[in-house]
């Protein structure tokens, strides 16, 4: 763990940014994993487990997770592995709002007479280029 604070130390350095401390401030840490992790969205499925946001796919919290029993509605995840289901390490709870907050041109706000009921509850919706394919906005999907 010294090495990592030392390595982001230097690299605050180089890069002549001030060292801020978030003094316990956790929402300022969790918005900050969600600002570089905004891809990796996911959100409770009503029928098992989560849905990743972008691709729609099935997982779930690792059981080795401190979150594995709490279970919050949105999350976001370092990594997914594979092994009897798709799971996801490294979770940290999110507020959905955050998404949009924090990555305004990957998500906005979803119009709400467009949405079924369930859907107007989430209130978000990925952007997409307009002049290509609808499902073009999923970024493994793009080429180049």
């Amino acid at each position: 763990m010294q090495d990592v604070r030392k390595q982001l130390l230097e690299i605050m350095d180089r890069s002549k940014l001030d060292v801020v401390s978030a003094r316990g401030d956790y929402v300022k840490i969790q918005k900050a994993i969600c600002s570089g992790f905004f891809f990796h969205a996911a959100h409770k499925d009503r029928q098992e487990g989560y849905k990743t946001v972008v691709e729609q796919t099935p997982v779930f919290i690792h059981p080795s997770s401190a979150l594995f029993q709490r279970q919050p509605d949105w999350v976001i995840y370092h990594e997914l592995v594979l092994t009897s289901k798709e799971y996801m390490r490294e979770v940290c709870a999110i507020d959905p709002k955050w998404l949009v907050e924090l990555a305004p041109r990957f998500f906005k706000n979803a119009d709400p007479h467009k949405l079924s009921r369930r859907k107007r509850a989430e209130r978000l919706e990925p952007l997409h280029d307009r002049y290509n394919d609808p499902h073009a906005w999923r970024l493994s999907r793009r080429g180049g």
